[in-house]
């Protein structure tokens, strides 16, 4: 685990959001019809987890439509974003630059696991599996996949931003208990 991920997680807990909801979850797949559903049967639904895991279904299909440019779009002016052994990014600005890619030759997508709103209603968090596919420099497909935790702020205007976008890296062994699930098959 990263140093500064794990951080955050334990800032998120000591403000009290993970005491807000359980600390567990379904898996939801990424279409409209399947996540509706989940959230009817889901016994710790409540409207600020439905609001949050509605915000990161809509930012998941902006990325996925439109790659880097609506990654960054996502974010507050003062976001962060943690990659593995990579330098923070701080700030729209040096996200929107360093997101350089477009959904042709970057696929990201990712599927929540679950959400919790803060006491306060105005931030909350997302977790779930991410996947990466591009190709290497013979063509060759590239995947890679792992664990994210996104942290959503309500901005004053009454949008809710990106805070901080931080994710790990599955190890290469991971296996299939790490991989997106096929719509249909849970």
């Amino acid at each position: 685990m990263r140093k500064g991920f794990s951080s955050a997680v334990l800032g998120l807990l000591a403000l009290g959001l993970g005491a807000a909801t359980p600390l567990h979850g379904q898996l939801l797949e990424p279409d409209a019809k399947s996540s509706a559903s989940s959230m009817l049967t889901d016994p710790t639904a409540n409207p600020g987890k439905v609001l949050l895991l509605d915000l990161e279904k809509r930012f998941a299909k902006d990325v996925a439509e439109h790659g880097g440019a609506a990654f960054a779009r996502w974010f507050a002016p003062d976001g962060v974003t943690l990659g593995n052994g990579a330098a923070p990014v701080i700030g729209q600005l040096a996200i929107a630059k360093s997101a350089s890619w477009t959904a042709k030759d970057y696929q990201l997508t990712w599927t929540p696991t679950d959400a919790a709103m803060g006491p306060s209603g105005d931030i909350g968090y997302t977790w779930g599996h991410f996947e990466g596919h591009s190709k290497d420099a013979n063509g060759n497909p590239v995947t890679t996949t792992g664990r994210y935790i996104t942290i959503w702020r309500k901005e004053p205007d009454g949008t809710w931003k990106v805070v901080l976008d931080a994710g790990a890296n599955e190890p290469a062994a991971a296996g299939d208990c790490c991989k997106l699930p096929t719509p249909g098959t849970n």
